[in-house]
């Protein structure tokens, strides 16, 4: 909303000193945004006059049209001489006024004006257009005045050009803040000083004779006054003082029909249509659109109208979209002569709509129909019902002050019955909600410059004013309290916390997780937990596969993700994507989060509405969770790139499969599981470099190589690799401790043994053999070396592993090593079919 002071003195006295950005200060101070205030006529300087075009020398020779004048300035140039001007606007004639600035003038912008001599002339001064002067950015033509302004008399004044324009950010909760008249009522209450309510007008009973209004929706409209007023003069303008004042409210002239329904939308905050009379074919009407009718808007668009649109009608069908646009049928015409007979044509006779639509309503249809209006803004917002009745008066008044019409008799009220909301509340509520003392006496002294109406002691009823619908509860009371006294004056105090127990046993591990990641290198994403399920076919998942049962959204965000993620990888892999597309290629990301899972069988009924008054009882709580989809907590890596670079060190070397199961390794040993791996076949992963991660004999998760056609759908580096496990599995699965290193004072015993086996024999399964057979001594075993050839023949392979013993309390001797090695060899053979290389 953008508020000029002049304007706003009209209604509330401030004192003579004041400037914008004093009002702007208090306002701010009583919680309006006022983001800027615009100084209008900076740098301005006259002489700037009226001039009389006395005579016009078209100048030939030149590539564009150049005009001569000579202007009467009155006595402005110091001899009441014409002045002799050079111009090269055309939309003037001799006898017309103009704005003229003379020699030693300066306009916006310090553009100084002297006489020069220009296209063969002297130009003592300039005519000048409304963006020369700061008025708008209107080049088109330079500024002809109604003809009864007098030549030489002061233009500065006449044209407002020095004021101060306060913009008002307005918050959705504040629909009254749109117009003049809740800017003042804010600055009058800031001030301490008396408002002159402009909505305080005589108005005329309803009565029979007004034009007929059927309303058949009283719900989408509570209330319609339709107003005519008939023998307009088609060549009646607006005044200056009413042009300049839209122009500073952000809105251009148009007619002066027109432009009276947008000044009184901005004076009072009722937005207002006008319908040409001869146009309307019946009685107004106000209903739901039927489905399939369509309305071509002022804009002169078409659109297909939905069954929740609100509609403006007559005979003929619609006529307007109630709250948002009028429609074209109807539109008032703008003044114009016939080119034969030179007659003033234009609208004469109109009838003027002053309503109040549901804001909800409005809204959705303006949305629907992407029609962001002046008048939906208001609507949608909140507009004072009481207002309508004055708006239509304030209407009818100014057309006939400036439009030489005639007010018909007839007055139209249709009104819904309805009661003023009322508010309970004890007298101490705004004390306790902003911890400070204000006393009965100021709550209600606030209350009521608000514009409550406010009865009782201790309990105070609070009857809401019509142009506030934001307030409903006492917080909004307690709210209105706390912004007139002043935030500032709020006592900063720490709030006092509850002893709590910290954190819970899965935070704990999810921050322990998250730390093993970073310390290994990567980097924690955060991704949005929408999914298209496109993404399922470029992941390569069977069609029965569990993941592609997702959830999905009432209202997405948007219609290409409309589902909940039933695994973490496609946030990440997007996120790879994306980083690796803007130049780093060398990554390493993860992220730990909830997924989504439909619950066995059908939901039968809806998820209860919990009690926002009191605690849920654990009944309602677990009534709930039982309607909730299971939302297990996943952790998941993806690299790409080099996992550890070159440099002189030594070589490098690029991420592979063994860095995924590296990383679900690094996430166990948190929950203190220790992961099985095995090879295994799971998309989105290669067949031939994907391993299940089992903790048991439960599957947790995979890790490995993505497959390579997966990696051409998501255009994904080559070889990216991926894990991604189950946290809430692998936790139940482990103790919870992590045992720390111990650092024994015994020497280690190493063995090292080369064993065959089939091809087809896990390398898991050889190692569970070797662990179970060696015992207790055992303390660790590593795989150090696969071979392949025909020294050991076709269809086998030999592994050899690095055994180390130590006893806790002695130093073994080479026989007990040499014994728990045999035993763990002999398990092997039994377990696996393994053969030691070389016996």
């Amino acid at each position: 909303m953008r508020a000029p002071l002049s304007w706003l003195r009209e209604y509330v006295d401030l004192p003579a000193g004041e400037t914008g950005r004093d009002v702007a200060a208090k306002l701010i101070d009583a919680g309006l945004e006022v983001e800027t205030v615009e100084q209008l006529g900076t740098g301005l300087k006259g002489p700037l006059v009226v001039g009389k075009v006395l005579d016009i020398e078209e100048l030939s020779g030149f590539k564009k049209p150049i005009r001569f004048c000579l202007v009467d300035v009155g006595d402005a140039n110091g001899t009441g001489e014409p002045q002799e001007i050079v111009c090269g606007a055309t939309n003037f004639r001799a006898g017309d006024k103009v704005v003229v600035i003379l020699p030693g003038g300066v306009l916006p912008g310090d553009f100084r004006i002297s006489a020069r001599k220009t296209y063969g002339r002297t130009s003592a001064g300039m005519i000048c257009s409304a963006r020369e002067l700061g008025m708008g950015d209107d080049h088109d033509g330079i500024i002809v005045l109604p003809p009864e302004h007098e030549a030489g008399s002061d233009a500065i004044g006449l044209l407002e050009l020095v004021d101060e324009v306060l913009d008002i950010a307005v918050t959705p909760d504040r629909g009254y803040a749109l117009s003049m008249r809740g800017v003042a009522r804010e600055t009058a209450t800031a001030y301490g000083l008396p408002l002159r309510d402009p909505a305080l007008l005589d108005v005329p009973a309803a009565n029979a004779l007004g034009h007929p209004v059927e309303v058949a929706d009283p719900a989408g409209c509570d209330r319609f006054t339709a107003r005519t007023v008939v023998g307009l003069d088609p060549d009646a303008r607006s005044p200056i003082w009413l042009q300049r004042r839209l122009q500073k409210a952000g809105m251009r002239s148009i007619s002066l029909t027109v432009d009276v329904t947008n000044y009184v939308m901005l004076e009072l905050g009722q937005p207002l249509h006008a319908y040409d009379r001869a146009s309307v074919g019946g009685p107004i009407g106000v209903r739901r659109a039927n489905p399939g009718e369509k309305l071509t808007t002022l804009d002169g668009v078409k659109h297909v109208l939905d069954t929740e649109d609100l509609l403006i009608t007559d005979d003929s069908g619609p006529i307007g979209l109630a709250g948002v646009m009028g429609g074209a049928s109807t539109e008032i015409a703008e003044p114009a002569r016939d080119p034969e007979t030179g007659e003033a044509l234009g609208t004469a006779d109109v009838v003027i709509e002053a309503a109040h639509f549901d804001p909800v309503v409005i809204a959705r249809t303006a949305r629907r129909h992407k029609l962001s209006t002046e008048a939906s803004k208001r609507f949608e917002r909140g507009v004072d019902p009481d207002a309508a009745s004055a708006a239509a008066q304030r209407t009818v008044d100014l057309l006939v002050l400036l439009g030489g019409g005639t007010a018909e008799e007839g007055v139209t009220e249709v009104v819904a019955p309805s009661a003023r909301h009322t508010i309970s509340m004890a007298a101490d509520h705004p004390d306790k909600v902003a911890g400070t003392e204000y006393g009965r006496e100021s709550v209600v002294r606030r209350l009521q410059e608000v514009g409550c109406d406010v009865y009782g002691s201790d309990e105070l009823v609070v009857t809401v004013p019509s142009w506030r619908p934001d307030l409903t509860d006492p917080n909004d009371l307690a709210e209105e309290v706390i912004r007139l006294e002043g935030y500032e004056k709020l006592p900063s105090t720490m709030p006092k916390l509850p002893a709590g127990r910290g954190l819970t046993e899965a935070q704990r591990l999810r921050r322990r997780v998250g730390r093993a990641l970073a310390g290994a290198g990567y980097v924690e994403t955060l991704n949005y937990p929408f999914i298209g399920e496109a993404v399922f076919d470029a992941l390569g998942l069977d069609a029965d596969d569990a993941r592609r049962d997702v959830l999905r959204l009432a209202n997405p965000i948007s219609d290409e993700e409309p589902a909940l993620r039933t695994t973490l990888l496609p946030g990440l892999l997007a996120a790879l994507r994306r980083n690796d597309g803007r130049g780093s290629h060398d990554l390493a990301l993860f992220e730990t989060g909830l997924v989504f899972r439909p619950r066995e069988g059908e939901v039968t009924s809806p998820p209860p509405r919990l009690p926002v008054d009191r605690r849920p009882t654990d009944d309602e709580i677990a009534e709930l969770n039982e309607a909730l989809p299971d939302q297990p907590v996943r952790v998941a890596a993806v690299l790409a790139g080099a996992r550890e670079p070159s440099g002189w060190w030594g070589a490098g070397h690029p991420a592979t499969w063994a860095d995924a199961v590296e990383a679900a390794r690094a996430v166990a040993r948190e929950t203190g599981v220790e992961l099985t791996v095995s090879r295994d076949q799971h998309a989105p992963w290669h067949p031939g470099r994907c391993a299940a991660l089992r903790a048991g004999d439960r599957v947790v998760g995979h890790a490995g190589e993505l497959h390579p056609r997966v990696i051409k759908a998501l255009h994904l580096p080559e070889r990216t690799c991926a894990m991604e496990l189950d946290l809430d599995a692998l936790a139940a699965a482990g103790d919870g401790q992590v045992t720390a290193p111990h650092v024994s004072t015994y020497p280690v015993a190493t063995q090292d043994v080369a064993l065959v086996v089939d091809a087809g024999v896990p390398a898991a399964d050889v190692e569970s053999a070797l662990r179970s057979g060696a015992g207790e001594l055992l303390e660790s075993l590593r795989l150090f070396d696969v071979f392949t050839g025909e020294q050991i023949g076709e269809g086998r392979k030999s592994l050899a592993y690095a055994l180390r013993f130590r006893a806790p309390d002695r130093t073994l001797t080479v026989e007990e090593a040499t014994a728990a090695r045999d035993a763990a060899v002999a398990a092997a053979a039994e377990r696996t079919g393994a053969v030691l290389r070389g016996a």
